[in-house]
Protein backbone atom coordinates (compact mmCIF):
# COMPACT_ATOMS: atom_id res chain seq x y z
CA UNK A 1 0.00 0.00 0.00
CA UNK A 2 1.11 3.32 -0.68
CA UNK A 3 1.93 5.53 1.95
CA UNK A 4 -0.23 9.45 2.10
CA UNK A 5 -0.13 12.08 4.01
CA UNK A 6 -3.73 13.53 4.41
CA UNK A 7 -3.45 17.22 5.05
CA UNK A 8 -7.27 17.44 6.20
CA UNK A 9 -7.81 16.20 9.63
CA UNK A 10 -10.65 13.70 10.58
CA UNK A 11 -10.60 14.70 14.14
CA UNK A 12 -14.39 14.20 15.52
CA UNK A 13 -16.45 17.35 14.77
CA UNK A 14 -13.34 19.45 14.21
CA UNK A 15 -15.43 20.92 10.55
CA UNK A 16 -18.65 21.33 12.01
CA UNK A 17 -20.34 24.71 11.66
CA UNK A 18 -21.15 24.54 15.85
CA UNK A 19 -17.72 23.39 16.52
CA UNK A 20 -16.40 26.54 15.27
CA UNK A 21 -19.45 28.89 16.24
CA UNK A 22 -18.46 27.42 19.82
CA UNK A 23 -14.98 28.31 19.49
CA UNK A 24 -15.80 31.78 18.31
CA UNK A 25 -18.08 32.13 21.51
CA UNK A 26 -15.05 30.69 24.12
CA UNK A 27 -11.99 32.79 22.52
CA UNK A 28 -13.98 35.63 21.20
CA UNK A 29 -13.30 37.59 17.93
CA UNK A 30 -11.43 37.82 14.58
CA UNK A 31 -8.17 35.53 16.49
CA UNK A 32 -10.57 32.42 17.22
CA UNK A 33 -12.41 32.47 13.77
CA UNK A 34 -8.30 32.44 12.66
CA UNK A 35 -7.32 29.24 14.99
CA UNK A 36 -11.03 27.56 14.03
CA UNK A 37 -9.79 28.07 10.09
CA UNK A 38 -6.22 26.56 10.81
CA UNK A 39 -7.16 23.56 12.80
CA UNK A 40 -6.09 20.44 11.88
CA UNK A 41 -3.20 21.34 9.16
CA UNK A 42 -5.72 23.30 7.37
CA UNK A 43 -5.11 26.77 5.77
CA UNK A 44 -7.81 29.41 5.76
CA UNK A 45 -5.79 30.30 1.89
CA UNK A 46 -6.19 26.70 1.38
CA UNK A 47 -9.34 26.22 0.27
CA UNK A 48 -11.16 22.88 -0.56
CA UNK A 49 -12.81 19.74 1.51
CA UNK A 50 -12.97 15.89 1.69
CA UNK A 51 -15.26 15.93 -0.95
CA UNK A 52 -12.88 17.43 -3.51
CA UNK A 53 -9.42 15.79 -1.91
CA UNK A 54 -6.55 15.92 -4.65
CA UNK A 55 -3.65 13.25 -4.98
CA UNK A 56 -0.27 13.91 -5.65
CA UNK A 57 2.74 11.73 -5.96
CA UNK A 58 6.03 12.68 -5.13
CA UNK A 59 9.68 10.78 -6.60
CA UNK A 60 12.96 11.17 -6.31
CA UNK A 61 16.25 10.69 -8.51
CA UNK A 62 19.34 13.18 -7.48
CA UNK A 63 22.79 12.92 -8.73
CA UNK A 64 25.26 15.16 -9.17
CA UNK A 65 27.72 13.48 -11.81
CA UNK A 66 31.47 14.82 -12.41
CA UNK A 67 31.84 13.21 -16.24
CA UNK A 68 35.59 13.75 -15.61
CA UNK A 69 35.82 11.36 -12.72
CA UNK A 70 37.07 8.07 -13.45
CA UNK A 71 33.95 5.59 -12.28
CA UNK A 72 30.60 4.98 -14.08
CA UNK A 73 27.83 5.40 -11.31
CA UNK A 74 25.74 2.11 -11.73
CA UNK A 75 22.95 0.09 -10.02
CA UNK A 76 25.54 -0.97 -7.84
CA UNK A 77 26.51 2.45 -6.41
CA UNK A 78 23.23 3.74 -6.75
CA UNK A 79 21.56 0.77 -4.33
CA UNK A 80 25.16 0.19 -1.72
CA UNK A 81 22.76 1.40 0.75
CA UNK A 82 19.90 -0.33 0.06
CA UNK A 83 16.76 -0.56 -3.13
CA UNK A 84 14.83 2.20 -4.29
CA UNK A 85 12.47 3.65 -1.25
CA UNK A 86 8.63 3.30 -2.03
CA UNK A 87 5.40 4.14 0.13
CA UNK A 88 5.44 6.13 3.54
CA UNK A 89 9.81 6.10 3.11
CA UNK A 90 9.55 8.20 0.39
CA UNK A 91 8.13 10.83 2.47
CA UNK A 92 10.41 10.60 5.36
CA UNK A 93 13.25 12.37 3.48
CA UNK A 94 14.10 15.75 4.75
CA UNK A 95 15.06 18.78 2.66
CA UNK A 96 12.95 19.24 -0.44
CA UNK A 97 10.21 16.37 0.36
CA UNK A 98 9.96 17.49 3.71
CA UNK A 99 9.17 20.85 3.04
CA UNK A 100 6.96 19.41 0.27
CA UNK A 101 4.96 17.75 2.81
CA UNK A 102 4.95 20.08 5.16
CA UNK A 103 3.34 23.22 2.45
CA UNK A 104 0.95 20.92 1.41
CA UNK A 105 -0.55 20.30 4.69
CA UNK A 106 -1.49 24.09 4.55
CA UNK A 107 -4.18 22.60 2.57
CA UNK A 108 -7.91 20.62 3.17
CA UNK A 109 -8.17 17.90 1.01
CA UNK A 110 -4.82 16.87 0.07
CA UNK A 111 -3.52 13.30 -0.43
CA UNK A 112 0.08 13.34 -1.28
CA UNK A 113 1.34 9.72 -1.83
CA UNK A 114 5.02 8.80 -1.69
CA UNK A 115 5.46 6.54 -4.97
CA UNK A 116 9.45 6.30 -5.31
CA UNK A 117 12.95 7.44 -4.37
CA UNK A 118 16.43 6.10 -5.35
CA UNK A 119 18.74 6.59 -2.38
CA UNK A 120 21.82 8.61 -2.82
CA UNK A 121 24.65 6.68 -5.01
CA UNK A 122 27.75 5.75 -3.12
CA UNK A 123 30.30 8.34 -3.49
CA UNK A 124 28.11 11.52 -4.23
CA UNK A 125 29.29 13.76 -6.93
CA UNK A 126 32.75 11.60 -7.22
CA UNK A 127 31.08 9.21 -9.38
CA UNK A 128 31.04 9.65 -13.27
CA UNK A 129 28.18 8.75 -16.22
CA UNK A 130 25.36 7.21 -15.06
CA UNK A 131 24.93 4.02 -16.92
CA UNK A 132 22.11 3.77 -19.52
CA UNK A 133 20.97 0.59 -17.59
CA UNK A 134 20.50 2.77 -14.04
CA UNK A 135 18.54 5.61 -15.92
CA UNK A 136 16.11 3.03 -17.68
CA UNK A 137 16.10 1.42 -14.49
CA UNK A 138 14.88 4.17 -12.10
CA UNK A 139 12.82 6.02 -14.60
CA UNK A 140 11.02 2.70 -15.36
CA UNK A 141 10.43 2.16 -11.77
CA UNK A 142 9.17 5.65 -11.16
CA UNK A 143 6.85 5.60 -13.65
CA UNK A 144 5.18 2.73 -12.61
CA UNK A 145 4.93 3.01 -9.38
CA UNK A 146 3.13 7.14 -9.71
CA UNK A 147 0.82 4.77 -12.72
CA UNK A 148 0.16 2.58 -9.22
CA UNK A 149 -1.77 5.66 -7.73
CA UNK A 150 -5.31 6.07 -7.95
CA UNK A 151 -7.16 8.95 -9.23
CA UNK A 152 -3.45 10.94 -9.30
CA UNK A 153 -4.21 15.06 -9.77
CA UNK A 154 -0.41 16.10 -9.53
CA UNK A 155 3.09 14.90 -9.47
CA UNK A 156 6.57 16.42 -7.52
CA UNK A 157 9.76 15.23 -8.42
CA UNK A 158 12.30 16.30 -6.50
CA UNK A 159 15.51 16.17 -8.68
CA UNK A 160 19.37 17.58 -8.68
CA UNK A 161 19.42 18.85 -12.39
CA UNK A 162 23.48 18.19 -12.84
CA UNK A 163 22.55 14.31 -13.82
CA UNK A 164 24.48 13.27 -16.55
CA UNK A 165 23.41 9.99 -18.08
CA UNK A 166 25.19 7.92 -21.38
CA UNK A 167 23.34 8.43 -24.30
CA UNK A 168 20.45 10.68 -22.80
CA UNK A 169 21.76 14.34 -23.25
CA UNK A 170 19.25 16.03 -21.07
CA UNK A 171 18.25 13.37 -18.52
CA UNK A 172 15.42 15.37 -16.00
CA UNK A 173 13.86 16.39 -18.81
CA UNK A 174 13.81 13.35 -20.54
CA UNK A 175 12.47 11.62 -17.13
CA UNK A 176 9.64 14.44 -16.49
CA UNK A 177 8.93 13.49 -20.30
CA UNK A 178 8.29 9.68 -19.43
CA UNK A 179 6.75 10.69 -16.21
CA UNK A 180 4.14 13.05 -18.21
CA UNK A 181 3.78 10.20 -21.00
CA UNK A 182 2.98 7.35 -18.29
CA UNK A 183 0.63 9.35 -15.53
CA UNK A 184 -1.06 11.98 -18.69
CA UNK A 185 -1.69 15.29 -18.99
CA UNK A 186 -1.64 16.44 -14.71
CA UNK A 187 0.72 19.21 -13.82
CA UNK A 188 3.89 17.91 -13.08
CA UNK A 189 6.28 20.01 -10.55
CA UNK A 190 10.16 19.67 -9.97
CA UNK A 191 12.80 21.50 -7.81
CA UNK A 192 16.36 21.53 -8.30
CA UNK A 193 19.73 22.21 -6.86
CA UNK A 194 21.62 25.53 -7.13
CA UNK A 195 23.75 23.32 -9.48
CA UNK A 196 21.26 22.33 -11.95
CA UNK A 197 22.36 22.33 -15.49
CA UNK A 198 18.99 23.00 -17.04
CA UNK A 199 17.86 24.95 -20.38
CA UNK A 200 14.49 25.45 -22.53
CA UNK A 201 13.81 21.31 -22.33
CA UNK A 202 13.15 21.28 -18.91
CA UNK A 203 10.54 24.21 -18.91
CA UNK A 204 9.00 22.91 -21.66
CA UNK A 205 8.76 19.52 -20.05
CA UNK A 206 7.62 20.37 -16.92
CA UNK A 207 4.73 22.70 -15.68
CA UNK A 208 6.21 24.12 -12.70
CA UNK A 209 10.64 24.51 -11.68
CA UNK A 210 11.47 25.59 -8.34
CA UNK A 211 15.58 26.20 -7.83
CA UNK A 212 16.98 26.45 -4.45
CA UNK A 213 18.89 30.05 -3.64
CA UNK A 214 21.52 29.30 -1.22
CA UNK A 215 24.70 27.40 -1.44
CA UNK A 216 25.64 26.52 1.53
CA UNK A 217 21.45 24.80 0.84
CA UNK A 218 19.44 26.08 3.22
CA UNK A 219 16.66 26.49 1.73
CA UNK A 220 15.38 22.78 0.12
CA UNK A 221 12.45 22.69 2.43
CA UNK A 222 11.43 26.30 1.36
CA UNK A 223 11.79 25.35 -2.22
CA UNK A 224 9.45 22.29 -1.53
CA UNK A 225 6.72 24.27 0.74
CA UNK A 226 6.40 26.60 -2.69
CA UNK A 227 6.40 23.98 -5.23
CA UNK A 228 3.71 22.33 -3.10
CA UNK A 229 1.45 25.60 -2.57
CA UNK A 230 1.79 26.50 -6.62
CA UNK A 231 1.08 22.80 -7.47
CA UNK A 232 -1.89 22.72 -5.63
CA UNK A 233 -3.45 26.17 -6.61
CA UNK A 234 -2.48 24.97 -10.39
CA UNK A 235 -4.71 21.60 -9.70
CA UNK A 236 -7.37 23.24 -8.83
CA UNK A 237 -7.06 26.16 -11.18
CA UNK A 238 -6.09 29.26 -9.21
CA UNK A 239 -2.75 29.61 -10.33
CA UNK A 240 -1.66 28.55 -14.43
CA UNK A 241 2.16 28.64 -14.56
CA UNK A 242 3.79 30.00 -17.58
CA UNK A 243 7.36 29.30 -17.55
CA UNK A 244 10.40 30.66 -20.00
CA UNK A 245 14.09 29.57 -19.67
CA UNK A 246 16.90 31.64 -20.29
CA UNK A 247 21.12 30.85 -20.75
CA UNK A 248 23.35 33.15 -19.70
CA UNK A 249 26.27 31.66 -21.67
CA UNK A 250 28.35 31.90 -18.26
CA UNK A 251 30.02 29.00 -16.43
CA UNK A 252 31.34 29.13 -13.14
CA UNK A 253 33.27 26.24 -10.72
CA UNK A 254 31.69 25.80 -7.79
CA UNK A 255 33.57 27.38 -5.28
CA UNK A 256 32.39 30.89 -6.85
CA UNK A 257 29.28 30.28 -6.23
CA UNK A 258 28.52 30.79 -2.61
CA UNK A 259 25.51 32.88 -1.57
CA UNK A 260 27.13 34.37 1.53
CA UNK A 261 29.41 36.60 -1.09
CA UNK A 262 29.11 38.93 -4.05
CA UNK A 263 28.05 38.42 -6.57
CA UNK A 264 26.54 35.37 -6.38
CA UNK A 265 24.91 36.87 -3.45
CA UNK A 266 23.24 40.04 -5.33
CA UNK A 267 22.77 37.45 -8.14
CA UNK A 268 20.36 35.57 -6.01
CA UNK A 269 19.28 38.66 -4.22
CA UNK A 270 18.52 40.40 -7.73
CA UNK A 271 16.09 37.68 -7.91
CA UNK A 272 14.09 37.93 -4.81
CA UNK A 273 13.53 41.52 -5.36
CA UNK A 274 11.67 40.79 -8.71
CA UNK A 275 9.66 37.94 -6.72
CA UNK A 276 8.70 40.46 -3.49
CA UNK A 277 7.63 43.47 -6.63
CA UNK A 278 5.43 41.28 -8.46
CA UNK A 279 2.85 39.00 -7.27
CA UNK A 280 2.61 35.32 -8.37
CA UNK A 281 6.26 35.12 -9.95
CA UNK A 282 9.16 32.71 -8.97
CA UNK A 283 12.46 33.66 -10.42
CA UNK A 284 14.55 30.28 -10.32
CA UNK A 285 18.63 30.95 -11.05
CA UNK A 286 20.79 28.11 -11.07
CA UNK A 287 24.68 28.48 -11.44
CA UNK A 288 24.88 25.01 -12.59
CA UNK A 289 27.81 22.29 -12.48
CA UNK A 290 31.10 23.32 -14.43
CA UNK A 291 32.33 19.13 -13.98
CA UNK A 292 29.63 17.63 -16.41
CA UNK A 293 30.85 17.79 -20.54
CA UNK A 294 27.02 18.36 -20.69
CA UNK A 295 25.30 20.34 -23.83
CA UNK A 296 23.32 22.80 -21.31
CA UNK A 297 25.79 23.18 -18.72
CA UNK A 298 26.08 26.61 -17.13
CA UNK A 299 23.75 29.31 -15.41
CA UNK A 300 19.91 29.18 -16.20
CA UNK A 301 17.27 31.16 -15.43
CA UNK A 302 13.57 30.09 -15.10
CA UNK A 303 11.34 32.73 -14.24
CA UNK A 304 7.59 30.82 -13.71
CA UNK A 305 3.83 33.68 -14.02
CA UNK A 306 0.90 33.25 -13.13
CA UNK A 307 -0.06 32.95 -17.50
CA UNK A 308 2.30 36.06 -18.04
CA UNK A 309 3.87 35.74 -21.28
CA UNK A 310 5.45 39.21 -20.90
CA UNK A 311 6.12 39.67 -17.40
CA UNK A 312 8.16 36.34 -17.67
CA UNK A 313 9.92 37.13 -20.56
CA UNK A 314 10.84 40.75 -19.11
CA UNK A 315 12.33 39.38 -16.08
CA UNK A 316 14.23 36.47 -17.70
CA UNK A 317 15.86 38.80 -20.03
CA UNK A 318 17.03 41.43 -17.16
CA UNK A 319 18.42 38.14 -15.01
CA UNK A 320 19.72 36.79 -18.02
CA UNK A 321 21.41 39.98 -19.13
CA UNK A 322 23.05 41.14 -14.95
CA UNK A 323 24.44 37.74 -14.93
CA UNK A 324 26.42 38.46 -18.43
CA UNK A 325 27.44 41.63 -17.60
CA UNK A 326 28.97 40.41 -14.12
CA UNK A 327 30.38 37.34 -15.99
CA UNK A 328 33.91 38.57 -15.41
CA UNK A 329 33.56 39.29 -11.56
CA UNK A 330 31.21 35.88 -10.85
CA UNK A 331 33.06 33.48 -13.18
CA UNK A 332 36.81 34.68 -14.24
CA UNK A 333 38.57 34.94 -10.93
CA UNK A 334 41.76 33.55 -10.16
CA UNK A 335 42.61 31.66 -7.13
CA UNK A 336 45.58 30.33 -5.80
CA UNK A 337 47.44 27.31 -6.45
CA UNK A 338 48.85 24.83 -4.20
CA UNK A 339 52.34 25.99 -3.24
CA UNK A 340 50.99 29.91 -2.75
CA UNK A 341 47.99 28.68 -1.29
CA UNK A 342 50.02 26.74 1.64
CA UNK A 343 52.31 29.86 1.83
CA UNK A 344 49.24 31.96 2.67
CA UNK A 345 48.03 29.40 5.46
CA UNK A 346 51.01 28.93 7.16
CA UNK A 347 51.56 32.95 7.12
CA UNK A 348 47.90 33.45 8.56
CA UNK A 349 48.62 30.70 10.85
CA UNK A 350 51.85 32.63 12.29
CA UNK A 351 49.83 35.87 12.58
CA UNK A 352 47.40 34.35 14.97
CA UNK A 353 44.96 34.35 12.44
CA UNK A 354 43.15 30.66 13.50
CA UNK A 355 42.21 28.15 13.07
CA UNK A 356 43.10 28.72 9.33
CA UNK A 357 41.07 27.14 6.96
CA UNK A 358 42.24 25.87 3.42
CA UNK A 359 39.53 24.63 1.39
CA UNK A 360 41.06 21.86 -1.24
CA UNK A 361 37.85 22.52 -3.39
CA UNK A 362 39.21 20.27 -6.89
CA UNK A 363 39.48 17.25 -5.14
CA UNK A 364 36.40 15.33 -5.75
CA UNK A 365 37.86 11.80 -5.32
CA UNK A 366 38.82 12.92 -1.60
CA UNK A 367 42.26 10.61 -2.56
CA UNK A 368 44.48 13.31 -3.88
CA UNK A 369 47.63 14.60 -1.39
CA UNK A 370 49.09 18.04 -2.86
CA UNK A 371 48.04 20.27 0.07
CA UNK A 372 49.60 17.47 2.14
CA UNK A 373 52.63 17.14 0.50
CA UNK A 374 53.24 21.01 0.14
CA UNK A 375 52.25 21.79 4.07
CA UNK A 376 55.21 19.02 4.89
CA UNK A 377 57.53 20.16 2.69
CA UNK A 378 57.00 23.87 3.93
CA UNK A 379 57.20 22.60 7.17
CA UNK A 380 53.75 23.27 8.57
CA UNK A 381 52.95 22.65 12.15
CA UNK A 382 49.87 22.00 13.97
CA UNK A 383 47.45 20.84 11.49
CA UNK A 384 44.98 18.78 10.23
CA UNK A 385 44.12 16.99 6.91
CA UNK A 386 40.19 16.58 7.02
CA UNK A 387 39.87 13.98 5.06
CA UNK A 388 41.76 11.62 2.74
CA UNK A 389 39.77 9.35 0.89
CA UNK A 390 42.02 6.29 1.43
CA UNK A 391 40.20 2.21 1.90
CA UNK A 392 43.67 0.44 1.63
CA UNK A 393 45.45 2.58 3.95
CA UNK A 394 42.98 2.54 6.73
CA UNK A 395 43.15 -1.54 5.83
CA UNK A 396 46.69 -1.43 6.33
CA UNK A 397 46.77 0.88 9.81
CA UNK A 398 44.23 -1.75 11.05
CA UNK A 399 46.50 -4.54 9.99
CA UNK A 400 49.18 -3.03 12.31
CA UNK A 401 47.91 -2.56 15.38
CA UNK A 402 45.44 -0.42 16.95
CA UNK A 403 44.90 3.11 19.19
CA UNK A 404 48.67 4.10 20.32
CA UNK A 405 50.83 1.71 17.67
CA UNK A 406 52.85 3.26 15.85
CA UNK A 407 52.99 2.81 11.93
CA UNK A 408 54.64 3.67 8.68
CA UNK A 409 51.86 3.59 5.48
CA UNK A 410 51.52 5.28 2.20
CA UNK A 411 48.81 7.60 2.03
CA UNK A 412 46.73 8.73 -1.01
CA UNK A 413 48.08 9.48 -4.81
CA UNK A 414 46.39 6.78 -6.07
CA UNK A 415 42.92 7.30 -7.15
CA UNK A 416 43.39 9.17 -10.56
CA UNK A 417 45.68 10.97 -12.53
CA UNK A 418 45.12 14.10 -10.57
CA UNK A 419 45.71 12.67 -6.94
CA UNK A 420 49.29 13.30 -6.25
CA UNK A 421 51.92 11.23 -5.60
CA UNK A 422 51.75 8.50 -2.21
CA UNK A 423 52.73 10.23 0.92
CA UNK A 424 54.58 8.46 3.28
CA UNK A 425 53.47 9.00 7.23
CA UNK A 426 54.97 7.50 9.89
CA UNK A 427 52.85 8.27 13.09
CA UNK A 428 50.80 7.22 16.18
CA UNK A 429 47.51 5.47 15.72
CA UNK A 430 44.76 8.02 17.64
CA UNK A 431 41.83 6.85 16.41
CA UNK A 432 40.73 3.44 14.71
CA UNK A 433 36.99 2.92 14.77
CA UNK A 434 33.64 3.54 13.35
CA UNK A 435 32.43 6.82 12.43
CA UNK A 436 29.52 8.42 10.69
CA UNK A 437 28.16 6.25 8.00
CA UNK A 438 31.80 4.56 7.66
CA UNK A 439 32.42 1.40 9.69
CA UNK A 440 36.13 2.22 9.85
CA UNK A 441 38.59 5.58 10.01
CA UNK A 442 41.78 6.27 10.63
CA UNK A 443 43.90 9.27 12.39
CA UNK A 444 47.31 9.37 12.64
CA UNK A 445 49.07 12.33 14.63
CA UNK A 446 52.83 12.48 13.05
CA UNK A 447 55.28 15.66 13.01
CA UNK A 448 55.08 18.27 15.42
CA UNK A 449 51.18 18.12 16.25
CA UNK A 450 49.86 17.00 12.76
CA UNK A 451 47.18 14.87 11.96
CA UNK A 452 45.60 13.09 9.24
CA UNK A 453 42.27 11.41 9.40
CA UNK A 454 41.58 8.70 7.01
CA UNK A 455 38.03 7.95 5.26
CA UNK A 456 37.47 5.05 3.16
CA UNK A 457 35.59 6.97 0.55
CA UNK A 458 34.95 11.06 -0.01
CA UNK A 459 34.02 12.78 2.97
CA UNK A 460 32.63 17.02 2.49
CA UNK A 461 33.84 18.15 6.09
CA UNK A 462 30.99 21.06 7.15
CA UNK A 463 31.15 21.44 10.42
CA UNK A 464 33.84 20.98 13.14
CA UNK A 465 32.07 18.37 15.55
CA UNK A 466 34.19 16.01 13.01
CA UNK A 467 37.22 16.70 15.67
CA UNK A 468 35.86 16.07 19.01
CA UNK A 469 33.91 12.84 18.25
CA UNK A 470 37.69 11.96 16.83
CA UNK A 471 39.39 13.16 19.43
CA UNK A 472 41.38 16.15 18.50
CA UNK A 473 41.28 19.25 19.87
CA UNK A 474 40.45 22.28 17.25
CA UNK A 475 41.71 24.33 19.99
CA UNK A 476 45.03 22.76 19.44
CA UNK A 477 45.24 23.52 15.64
CA UNK A 478 46.27 26.04 12.95
CA UNK A 479 45.34 25.03 10.04
CA UNK A 480 42.69 22.85 9.17
CA UNK A 481 42.88 21.34 5.32
CA UNK A 482 39.18 20.33 4.29
CA UNK A 483 37.92 18.89 0.83
CA UNK A 484 35.00 21.37 0.32
CA UNK A 485 34.27 24.48 -1.84
CA UNK A 486 31.31 25.81 0.13
CA UNK A 487 29.73 23.96 2.41
CA UNK A 488 32.26 24.26 4.74
CA UNK A 489 31.21 27.74 5.43
CA UNK A 490 28.25 26.71 6.94
CA UNK A 491 30.55 25.64 9.99
CA UNK A 492 33.15 27.49 9.72
CA UNK A 493 32.63 30.80 8.16
CA UNK A 494 29.07 31.75 9.07
CA UNK A 495 30.07 30.52 12.94
CA UNK A 496 32.57 33.35 13.15
CA UNK A 497 35.24 30.14 14.07
CA UNK A 498 37.70 30.49 11.26
CA UNK A 499 40.10 33.19 11.72
CA UNK A 500 41.27 33.41 8.23
CA UNK A 501 39.92 31.36 5.13
CA UNK A 502 42.00 29.80 1.51
CA UNK A 503 40.47 28.31 -1.12
CA UNK A 504 43.41 26.99 -2.93
CA UNK A 505 43.24 25.61 -6.48
CA UNK A 506 45.32 22.68 -6.16
CA UNK A 507 44.91 19.81 -8.97
CA UNK A 508 42.08 17.65 -9.22
CA UNK A 509 39.07 16.72 -11.12
CA UNK A 510 37.05 20.49 -9.81
CA UNK A 511 39.52 22.75 -11.10
CA UNK A 512 38.50 26.89 -10.21
CA UNK A 513 40.08 27.66 -13.80
CA UNK A 514 37.73 25.99 -16.24
CA UNK A 515 40.11 26.76 -19.04
CA UNK A 516 42.29 24.01 -17.86
CA UNK A 517 39.32 21.08 -18.42
CA UNK A 518 38.66 19.46 -21.95
CA UNK A 519 35.72 19.94 -22.86
CA UNK A 520 33.74 18.24 -25.84
CA UNK A 521 30.14 18.41 -25.59
CA UNK A 522 29.76 22.30 -24.03
CA UNK A 523 28.96 25.11 -26.42
CA UNK A 524 31.72 26.39 -28.11
CA UNK A 525 31.16 30.25 -27.04
CA UNK A 526 30.18 30.00 -23.05
CA UNK A 527 32.30 32.04 -20.98
CA UNK A 528 35.45 31.85 -19.53
CA UNK A 529 36.05 28.65 -21.51
CA UNK A 530 36.37 29.89 -24.74
CA UNK A 531 35.70 33.51 -24.34
CA UNK A 532 38.59 34.56 -21.56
Amino acid sequence: MKARFRSDSRSLGTRSPVFQILLLIVAGGLGAFVTASTIGGCSALGGGSAADAIVIGVASFSHETCTFCPNPTGIEEFEFYGPPLRGEEVLGDGGYVGGFVHGAAEYRGVDVVGAYAVRGARGGSSGSWITTEAFEKYSAGIVSALQEIDSLDGVYLALHGAMAVTDVPRPEAELVRRVRDGVGDIPIFVTFDLHANEDHEIAEAADGVFIIKRYPHYDAALQGERAARILIRTIRGTYEPLMVARKPNVITPSVYQGTGVSPARDIMERARRWENRERDVFVSVAFGFAYADVPDVGATVIVMTDNDQELADRIADDMSDYIWRIREEFAGKILPKTREGVELAIAAAREGRTPVVVADHSDRTGNSTHILEELIHQGGSNFCIATISDARAIEQIAAAGGAGDTVTVDVGGYADEFAGNPVPITGEIEYLGRYGQFDQVAVLAFGDNNHLILTPALHQVTMPGIFERLGLDLDNLDIVVLKSRVHFRRGFHESGLAGAIFEVDAPGLGPADLTTITYENIPKDIYPVYQR
